[in-house]
């Protein structure tokens, strides 16, 4: 017990004192000071000494020191005691210190003259400079205000300003001080010729990227989005752009843009696995840069047992690369929907323009497809003219968001009088709501709904791929994967019956789904699903339940998941696995 109170007692002496290095040959505390004030001084007072030499310089000039850090924060007529217990080892050196009444700003003068009194930017700092008459005196605060008109300054295009007058006059008798801040910037520089290689991008490419022209007002904002912009292209390697202000004349001042290509050719080999396409390998080659006008290509092939299939797309940048953009594809791919075995050969022209988080694209494609179940059978050949908009807000992670909203919306329409099997016109839609849900919880929803509007006598000229299907682990997971849909009975060549699931004409889907994070990279989760994929008139809601295990990774979740339905007796339960951010 006696051993105990005296370890207490050591710790109650030692813990006040600043931390000791093994090797130092004094240590120090601090007393009458207040959490800021502490902070500078002990910055101010900087490292331990490590030799005798270094102690008495420490000890020399400990009380200059602390006097000049406390004037740095408005102080000026500081008491400062030292006291040294040299028969410690290490030595022990205690600073009490009484602040004394700070200095207040009595006369604050700040003038910004020429070109930038005008300049709203300007304007915004001076309304809340972060100094005021009354205000204790912060030197920081003065030193900061100081630099803020000299980096706004050459942010705006000031290259000639200078500053008249920088002052700050103390009286520590009266505890006032007098500031004073003269800015004087000159004309505003405006932007020059840009220089750049021709041969790697188009003027016009360029001039589409460009967020201002050659004699608009200097701004390093607009710099920096253009530099940004042609990063986000994926035609570079590196971007680099900068004024060239040792040749700036005139009021202008010339750019330098220094453009790295990237890679001519790339080749990405992936591998993935979920429980609807089951185990698959896709390979991706890209050419990020054909010519100088920005054209793309990129070619993918992938293989699963479910779907195999390619696709090769070429990409035209038309008034922007990277918000609209025309693309013309071609696709090969096979496919099992339900219970159909389908072979699909498209090609499309499209479309797709970016506004703001709004993305709008219109499209033509030629769709040939054939499929064939046992007796069922069809090879039908459709135009289909079409747009879709889509729109996505996330706050947070963009594979993991805190919160967030996804719409999708798709038309499609064909007719006979265009060389199509059918009259139809095609109606999708596709929601997912992420909201937050106390401190640890999110709380997802999601919803689908389709509609194939079918001529008279033309529902079964109706390709897999335009019908609609439900279950599996992206729909309602305690079914299996599109094994929902409308069944129609199949006479088999041995002559026996069996229903076949051969797609439906109408989709009605909703899910919700609460999310724990238990851990920082593991989340739990619990959900309901529901819905039916129907022909018109026969919608009979089906509903599954479940829960799952997610682990978080830099592409999104791993999701590990178990649902049974509650719709009917006896079900089987039923695994899946998926990889993926929620939109």
């Amino acid at each position: 017990m006696l051993r105990h109170a005296r370890f207490l007692l050591l710790c109650c002496c030692v813990l006040p004192w600043s931390t000791v290095r093994a090797d130092a040959l004094l240590e120090y505390r601090l007393e009458g000071l207040d959490k800021a004030q502490r902070a500078n001084v002990e910055a101010w007072l900087g490292a331990l000494p490590e030799s005798e030499a270094a102690r008495s310089n420490f000890l020399s000039s400990a009380r200059e020191r602390v006097a000049d850090s406390l004037k740095a924060l408005g102080y000026y007529r500081a008491d400062v005691d030292l006291t040294v217990d040299r028969a410690t080892s290490p030595w022990e050196l205690l600073i009490v210190v009484t602040p004394g009444p700070p200095v207040t700003v009595e006369e604050l003068d700040i003038q910004v003259t020429g070109a930038a009194q005008d300049d709203p930017a300007f304007q915004r700092l001076l309304a809340d400079p972060g100094l005021a008459v009354g205000d204790t005196l912060h030197h920081g605060h003065y030193e900061s205000l100081r630099n803020s008109l000299l980096q706004l300054g050459q942010r705006r295009g000031y290259f000639d300003a200078r500053l008249l007058q920088r002052s700050v006059a103390v009286e520590p008798a009266a505890n006032t001080a007098r500031v004073q801040l003269h800015y004087a910037s000159g004309d505003r520089y405006r932007v020059g010729e840009l220089r750049y290689a021709e041969d790697i991008v188009s003027p016009e490419l360029l001039q589409s990227l460009s967020h201002f022209k050659s004699g608009a007002p200097y701004d390093v904002g607009a710099l920096q989005t253009l530099q940004a912009e042609l990063q986000r292209t994926g035609y570079f390697s590196g971007v680099t752009l900068r004024p060239l202000l040792e040749q700036r004349a005139d009021g202008n001042v010339p750019l330098q843009l220094e453009l790295f290509p990237a890679k001519r050719h790339t080749v990405d080999v992936g591998i993935g696995y979920s429980t609807d396409t089951e185990e698959r390998v896709s390979a991706t080659w890209k050419t990020p840069r054909i010519n100088r006008h920005g054209h793309s290509q990129e070619t993918r092939f992938e293989y699963s047992r479910i779907n195999p299939s390619g696709q090769f797309t070429y990409n035209i940048p038309l008034t922007h690369p990277l918000e609209d953009m025309l693309q013309f594809s071609l696709r090969v791919e096979q496919n099992e929907f339900g219970d159909l075995d389908s072979n699909q050969h498209e090609a499309q022209v499209r479309r797709e323009r970016r506004y703001g988080r709004w993305v709008l694209s219109y499209h033509l494609r030629a769709l040939n497809e054939r499929w064939d179940a046992a007796t069922v059978q069809g090879d039908e050949d459709y135009l289909l003219p079409g747009f879709t908009v889509s729109h996505k807000s996330r706050e947070g992670s963009p594979v993991n968001p805190d919160r967030g909203f996804s719409q999708f919306y798709e038309v499609e329409a064909t007719s006979s009088q265009l060389g199509s099997s059918i009259d139809m016109t095609r109606l999708y839609a596709n929601w997912v709501h992420v909201m937050p849900l106390g401190e640890r919880g999110r709380l997802v929803s999601r919803a689908e709904a389709g509609a194939a509007l079918i001529g008279e006598g033309q529902r079964d000229d109706l390709a897999p791929s335009l019908s609609f299907f439900a279950g599996g682990s992206q729909s309602l997971r305690g079914y299996g994967y599109q094994s929902i849909g409308n069944t129609v009975p199949v006479m088999l060549r041995n002559g026996s019956e069996v229903d076949y699931v051969l797609g439906a004409d109408r989709l009605a889907l909703a899910s919700l789904e609460y999310q724990y994070r238990f851990l920082p990279d593991w989340r739990a989760a619990v959900f309901v699903d529901g819905g039916d994929a129907f022909d018109e008139g026969e919608f009979e809601a089906v509903i599954g339940a479940g829960f799952g295990l997610h682990y978080l990774t830099p592409v999104g979740a791993l999701k590990l998941e178990i649902a049974n339905s509650v719709s009917e007796d006896n079900p089987d339960w039923r695994f899946h696995i998926n990889i993926g951010a929620e939109f």
